[in-house]
């Protein structure tokens, strides 16, 4: 070792174990201090924030290259990155202009190192080496611009803030405000914030009159919050009709009782509890999934409620076998003009009949069979004489008449004897025109507060659910067009009725919607009248991509649960507007319970942990 090294050894042991600390450093000097306390106060004293920075979190940064019309770069000090969670909505006061925006944060918050790249080597080796010299680091997050803030109002935007402005963290009083959260619906809270319910107002025009749609995976939540959405409208005072196709909500007359839902409703001060005056209704013939329903009622339908020309569509016929089913209709109303019509029924089909809307009078399920299996057992006769099978009563008496009036110009009994099996499928339920049971009473489903269900799980067939849901939203329609026009003409205010429709992709699949025009038509119009009078539809489905764009477009208000397809999310990014990249993203990736809400009452769309139900879900214990 040479004389230096052993020099600056010693020095080096001097320093650190044998000298204090204060023989080792040196005192400023009085001249110094002096010096800079003078440079200080020239210029103005200790630094202090500027005024318009106080409360603040955090200053807009200078464009980038990729920036985006709508969105900018917002910096927040360490210790302020946990007070900007996603969903955020912030007051930005721009520089030089003093514009005020509102702003809402869609990205971050992310960490970043202070003067580093965060790939830089030293970051990146003192992440390995646990941390020991982690650098100082800053928050940054993505905010949207929502608007300009003009005398307590949001107005579009035309310019955006400038560089360095300020940003504040909108007080709870103003967010709810901002977003439009208020009304007597609660469909759960906000994620972000402590405390901020996504609610909306049952008497909005907004909301109810608009129509619903409620996507997602299996067992993304959305049964428990149809269950929850039902007790809530019921205590608004809407009535609310549920189309169950698979009998899961036959007891939620009963509180749940599944332990995550009971841990759930715990920790939010909740109860369970069942929905009390509900009525179970299901197809006479055929069982329900809750025989313990304390006012269970079996009903049947008439087919003279159902438009033909729907009921043709439903049968999923071929077009062989479509003009056999004109053929046969046409038969059938010459045979009830001569055998069974009042001229009460004669003068209703001359002036008023609407045969897209609405069935013949008194025409019968039973009728259309007869006239098609007579037709094919009469081509198979030949030039012998046909042996007749009549079902009808009607028809039976009047055999020769009726046999008489056959068009068998259309030949091939094997064709004929298809539409006989489809028709004779659904005949032999025994379910339309069933004496025993009486039809759906809509002045009764319709009074506030009511919720109706209407079991369809024991049915097996898709087709006799289809004819069923048609029918019933052609009378719930007229129904509610009487009680609009009543209350009208009394002053009062009409009942809200919402109509919930499980399984959609079933009734109304874009596959066969265009085979099915009036089916279509007739939704449509019903979708349409129904805004007016207050009547909405509710579409739930768990393969949305299976729903035509048509019923897509009808829909205004949207609670998506977890859907993983990217090719469905792509589609419903092309129908449903608003939503933000951030939350796509995120869709794939919700936990059960998750959703985001896109209501037009809403300034836009919330992620949100939807409210569990409080009542009993069959298929989810």
């Amino acid at each position: 070792m040479d004389a230096y090294e052993r020099e600056n050894e010693t020095s080096v042991e001097g320093a650190s174990g044998c000298l204090r600390a204060e023989e080792v450093a040196l005192p400023y000097p009085a001249q110094a201090m002096a010096n800079i306390q003078e440079d200080m106060l020239a210029a103005g004293g200790p630094y202090a924030p500027p005024a318009d920075c106080e409360g603040c979190v955090g200053f807009t940064m200078f464009d980038r290259e990729n920036s985006q019309d709508d969105t900018l770069l917002v910096l927040l000090p360490r210790e302020n990155i946990g007070k900007l969670p996603s969903q955020s909505v912030v007051r930005i006061v721009s520089r030089e202009d003093q514009r005020v925006y509102l702003g809402v944060v869609v990205g971050g918050p992310f960490a970043l190192p202070d003067g580093l790249r965060a790939d830089a080597p030293p970051v990146v080796a003192t992440a390995i080496r646990g941390g020991f010299f982690l650098p100082e680091y800053h928050g940054l997050v993505v905010v949207e611009i929502a608007g300009e803030e003009k005398n307590g109002q949001t107005h579009p935007h035309r310019l955006r803030p400038r560089p360095n402005s300020p940003v504040f963290v909108l007080p709870p009083e103003e967010v709810q405000t901002f977003l439009r959260t208020e009304g007597n619906i609660t469909l759960g809270d906000a994620f972000g914030y402590e405390n901020l319910p996504i609610r909306f107002s049952a008497a909005s025009k907004e909301t109810l009159p608009r129509h619903f749609g409620i996507l997602g995976t299996t067992g993304g939540g959305k049964s428990t919050t149809v269950a929850h959405l039902i007790s809530q409208l019921q205590a608004a005072g809407v009535a609310v009709i549920l189309l169950d196709t698979e009998g899961e909500y036959t007891e939620i007359d009963q509180p749940a009782d599944d332990p995550r839902i009971c841990a759930l409703l715990r920790q939010q001060g909740r109860a369970p509890a069942g929905i009390p005056d509900t009525d179970l209704y299901y197809l006479t013939g055929r069982q329900t999934s809750n025989p313990q329903h304390p006012r269970r009622k079996p009903f049947s339908p008439r087919f003279e409620d159902i438009s033909p020309y729907v009921a043709q569509e439903l049968f999923d016929l071929n077009d062989a076998q479509e003009e056999r089913f004109q053929k046969a209709l046409d038969v059938t109303v010459r045979a009830l003009d001569e055998i069974v019509w009042t001229d009460e029924d004669r003068r209703l089909v001359k002036e008023g009949l609407d045969e897209f809307d609405t069935g013949y009078p008194k025409m019968r399920l039973s009728h259309l069979y007869d006239v098609v299996r007579a037709t094919a057992d009469t081509l198979e006769a030949g030039s012998g004489k046909a042996v007749l099978h009549l079902k009808s009563p009607d028809f039976l008496r009047n055999e020769k008449r009726l046999a008489e009036l056959l068009d068998t110009s259309v030949k091939f009994p094997s064709s004929w004897r298809k539409l006989q099996g489809k028709i004779g499928r659904v005949e032999r339920l025994q379910i339309f025109d069933n004496p025993t049971a009486s039809p759906l009473n809509y002045a009764r489903m319709l009074q506030p507060g009511r919720v109706s269900i209407i079991d369809l799980s024991d049915t097996d067939s898709t087709l006799v659910n289809n004819l069923i849901i048609s029918d019933l939203l052609r009378g719930v329609q007229k129904a509610q067009d009487d009680a609009y026009t009543g209350a009208m003409n009394q002053g009062h205010p009409v009942t809200p009725v919402v109509v919930i429709i499980e399984e959609a992709h079933e009734f109304l699949s874009a596959k066969r919607i265009s085979r099915m025009p009036t089916l279509h038509q007739q939704v449509e119009r019903i979708a349409k009248r129904g805004r007016k009078r207050w009547l909405g539809l509710c579409f739930v489905t768990q393969l949305p991509q299976h729903l035509p764009d048509e019923i897509l477009g009808l829909v205004n208000n949207f609670i998506l649960h977890k859907i993983g397809d990217a090719n469905v999310i792509g589609r419903l990014r092309r129908s449903i507007g608003g939503v933000d990249e951030s939350l796509w993203s995120r869709l794939p990736r919700l936990a059960p319970g998750q959703a985001v809400v896109s209501f037009a009452s809403l300034t836009r769309p919330m992620l949100t942990a939807m409210s569990p139900a409080a009542c009993r879900l069959r298929m989810t214990r």
